[in-house]
């Protein structure tokens, strides 16, 4: 599957048209949580927009015990995605919810399936228990290995600037902080744990 995240969407519709609230950047795409803030009346045509033109929309009472993250992605691994790209989920001005859909990708109780949060450039995946991946950003990329959970065990990598062989990254620590993809495809190995693996790619490099 290819695509590009930072692109518009083909044909999207500024959702401020006819809106008497100024326009919060030069064009769409617009975060939907930015919408919902501002203008309600706004969010709510453009979900009336969709479902015209047949999207499903699952609505969820405002009080729920779940974000619309996990709910939505519940739904796609119900169905049986293999392959789940979330869009939207590092934005906006609630770092409680950036944290908690970054935390959500390491919930044990998900099967292991593709899972992975993109934004512009930066995608981030996570790697758990004995298992290996191979990274999809180029030479000059920025590498970042987050441990959650506790500590991740036996982490390995090849072809990154500063090599991992084998070492303990301890959660809370910042041992695995920026590393840089110096040899196209890099890899990481995880013997034990967790990690959030974060690849900020670089212009000069691949693409992710």
């Amino acid at each position: 599957m290819s695509f590009d995240a930072a692109a518009p969407l083909p044909g999207a519709p500024d959702p401020w048209a006819g809106s008497e609230m100024p326009p919060l950047r030069g064009g769409p795409p617009y975060l939907m949580t930015e919408m919902i803030a501002a203008e309600p009346a706004v969010a709510e045509r453009v979900v009336r927009r969709l479902a015209a033109a047949g999207t499903e929309v699952i609505r969820h009472p405002a009080e729920k015990d779940a974000s619309d993250s996990e709910l939505a992605l519940g739904v796609a691994l119900e169905r049986g995605a293999d392959e789940v790209v979330m869009l939207g989920a590092l934005g906006g001005g609630r770092l409680d919810h950036e944290l908690a859909n970054l935390l959500l990708l390491a919930d044990p109780e998900l099967p292991r399936r593709d899972l992975r949060i993109v934004r512009a450039g930066t995608t981030v995946r996570v790697l758990a228990g004995r298992a290996s991946l191979e990274l999809g950003c180029g030479p000059g990329s920025v590498v970042t290995l987050l441990p959650v959970g506790g500590n991740a065990q036996g982490v390995a990598t090849r072809g990154l600037r500063y090599p991992l062989d084998g070492e303990t990254l301890r959660v809370g620590r910042s041992r695995g902080l920026s590393n840089e993809v110096v040899e196209a495809p890099a890899s990481v190995w995880l013997g034990a744990g967790t990690l959030l693996v974060i690849e900020i790619a670089s212009n000069d490099g691949g693409e992710q």
